[in-house]
């Protein structure tokens, strides 16, 4: 199993704490936003005098719950359609297992969630990647150099949308573009949609699950940890109209018994949750986001496109490496006791050597922090012995 690119770094953090030293959490899309208080009264008001299995796809309550979430996005899709998993990371796994086997390969633009990877490993599924890059944005690559990749062992197309770590949002166009390409191929379409809440300057997500004509091939992962601030209740679903991929799942689902029955309850509550609190969330990583890029851009040597959802960004700094400068930043640097925590972007790459000049960052603390967090990045870019010049008018020309 490859170590994940976020969390690996952590007992390095944890030395540095043990020093004094604070750390700026940017590594991780932890968000700092107050989970909403109808999850919270749901667990507090939880009466029952047994904590039962839930049924295997989930509590048909909140799975019927759940409908009327997608329904009002605009997504037609029926409880059935709905396999309650724990956590996201179980809908992909869930999702992988039952539409590939060992040996077959799956295309996932990168940079990507580098747990795809895990997931893909524990099945002994290939990924074959195909690279966007920071000149445009990360933008999707055309349907040709997809087509390129496709051989006999294809089954499945991977997106994030909007794209962690990029941030990237795909536009119905470049969704098109993709449906026609599992169409013709008779491939499965995977889109990881965890993210859709978080779109900015105007621009609407769009779910595959609303495409024409795809509707054996679409598969959804969910997940209310980033859309609620819930990371910890662990609850996904994995939404497909295709039955015998439902079916399939179900065999995976009842292997592990059932979904969490508390976090289960906290989720259904939380579809009530008003559009008054997803405003204000957006308005709040909007100005994060805003405050971010335009930070790192003033930089001396660093460049950042403008991510247009999620909450992260993928940064371009003066570096030699960046798994060897993300660990020097925590064991070997602080600026009046404050130090960075980021992800190497290395390991959201599968293509080796990509990402060493890059790294992932997630704008979830508050401006106050962001902007101390920039002050820090700047100074050590400043003094770290393995500072390199000749990218940057490299970039700026691209």
């Amino acid at each position: 199993m490859p170590a994940s690119p976020i969390r690996k770094l952590v007992p390095y953090a944890e030395k540095a704490k043990a020093a004094g030293v604070k750390i700026y959490h940017l590594n991780i899309g932890q968000p700092d936003i107050a989970t909403p208080q109808q999850m919270l009264d749901a667990v507090h008001n939880f009466d029952h005098k047994v904590l039962e299995y839930s049924h295997s796809a989930g509590n048909e309550s909140y799975r019927r719950k759940l409908a009327t979430y997608y329904q009002k996005n605009g997504i037609n899709v029926d409880f059935t359609e709905l396999m309650i998993t724990t956590g996201g990371s179980e809908a992909i796994t869930f999702g992988l297992f039952s539409c590939l086997d060992a040996g077959d390969e799956i295309i996932i633009p990168e940079p990507f969630y580098a747990n795809y990877n895990g997931f893909a490993t524990a099945g002994n599924i290939i990924v074959k990647p195909i690279t966007a890059y920071i000149e445009n944005g990360f933008a999707l690559p055309a349907a040709s150099e997809f087509e390129k990749l496709i051989t006999p062992k294809t089954k499945a197309i991977l997106i994030c949308n909007p794209n962690n770590p990029t941030g990237y949002l795909y536009s119905k166009e470049e969704l098109l573009a993709l449906r026609d390409l599992v169409v013709k191929h008779d491939l499965f379409l995977f889109a990881d949609e965890v993210y859709r809440e978080f779109c900015y300057d105007g621009l609407k997500h769009t779910s595959i699950l609303t495409l024409e004509g795809i509707d054996q091939n679409a598969i959804v992962i969910d997940s209310v940890s980033k859309r609620y601030s819930a990371c910890g209740a662990r609850i996904g679903a994995l939404v497909t109209r295709n039955k015998e991929v439902m079916a399939t799942a179900l065999k995976f689902a009842q292997a592990r018994l059932s979904p969490p029955t508390i976090e289960q309850v906290a989720a259904e509550a939380a579809v009530d949750v008003p559009q008054s609190y997803f405003d204000e969330v957006l308005e709040e990583y909007t100005r994060r986001r805003d405050l971010l890029i335009e930070g790192l851009n003033r930089i001396p040597g660093v460049y950042c496109p403008n991510p247009g959802g999620a909450f992260y960004a993928v940064a371009q700094l003066p570096i030699d490496n960046s798994d060897i400068f993300c660990q020097w930043m925590l064991e070997s640097f602080n600026y009046e006791g404050r130090t960075v925590m980021m992800a190497p972007a290395t390991g959201f790459y599968a293509t080796p050597g990509l990402g060493k000049h890059e790294v992932r960052i997630a704008y979830v603390l508050k401006l106050e922090d962001l902007a101390g967090a920039l002050t820090v990045l700047e100074k050590a870019l400043e003094v770290y012995p393995g500072r390199v010049e000749e990218m940057v008018g490299e970039m700026r020309a691209k």
